[in-house]
């Protein structure tokens, strides 16, 4: 027989492809759409419209399976991905930190160059030039998997560094069970993608309750145990308008974000 447990994660895995074939098709929609529109401005608001369509087809299913819906998933735009990604100068042999200013508390996470060199550069990169600062976590989901998801400049989900970067270290969590997915722990930090292989860019998610995902995000750090709790108590307070995957009710601005070796 069957658990409910069991049946939990079957239809979270099943509403998780179906998502991602979703956002697969509008993206494919608007691809077509970019060869004939000239304007970059009306190809980033068409691309834009297509996310929210994506977003809001979720949010009209019950709220009782809505975090299993829900996906740490970020959707920029081909105009906003076609940069190479900035140059590796970090020591590979060295640890580094990304502190992150919050409207609600510090948060601090450790970065291990050695196994994600290239999402380890990348922050590094984008905080030395205030990428972050001014930005808020847009998205938070309660239920199914338990994330904050940050590092988006728009703030919307579409919004990215102009590059990607390739997907490192996804073997770290171990082999992927029956139902095709591995336990994130709390505390972890990943990136967050369009649904595609090397396709991160900004956008990553702090784990604050372990959660079972595809081994498909790059987990490349960990907070400490007083950013984990304020995480924690972010999603505590829930999901603006009482759904399971939105805006956190508690309004997550970034005023600066730093990254230090250490």
């Amino acid at each position: 027989m069957v658990s409910s447990d069991q049946r939990r994660r079957q239809l979270a895995r099943e509403k998780f492809e179906r998502q991602q074939q979703r956002r697969e098709e509008a993206r494919r929609r608007t691809r077509r759409l970019t060869v004939v529109i000239a304007s970059v401005v009306a190809v980033a608001a068409i691309v834009g419209v297509g996310s929210y369509l994506a977003l809001d087809d979720d949010g009209k299913k019950d709220k009782s399976d809505a975090a299993a819906s829900a996906s740490p998933s970020a959707s920029p735009s081909a105009s906003e991905s076609s940069a190479p990604e900035p140059a590796l100068k970090i020591d590979k042999k060295a640890k580094y930190t990304m502190s992150l200013k919050t409207s609600q508390g510090d948060v601090a996470f450790t970065m291990d160059a050695a196994k994600t060199p290239h999402t380890t550069n990348s922050f590094k990169s984008l905080a030395d030039k205030g990428f972050f600062d001014g930005t808020k976590c847009h998205r938070l989901t309660t239920q199914g998997i338990f994330v904050l998801q940050c590092g988006d400049p728009k703030g919307d989900g579409t919004g990215g560094p102009g590059y990607t970067i390739p997907d490192e270290n996804l073997t770290a969590l171990g082999k992927a069970g029956q139902d095709g997915t591995v336990t994130y722990p709390a505390g972890t930090v990943a990136m967050a993608n369009t649904g595609q292989a090397h396709t991160g860019g900004s956008q990553f998610f702090l784990v604050y309750k372990d959660s079972k995902l595809p081994p498909t995000y790059t987990p490349f750090g960990t907070m400490d145990d007083a950013s984990l709790k304020a995480v924690k108590d972010i999603g505590a307070a829930g999901v603006a308008g009482g759904a399971a995957d939105g805006a956190p009710k508690k309004a997550v601005d970034i005023s600066k974000a730093a990254v230090d070796k250490s």
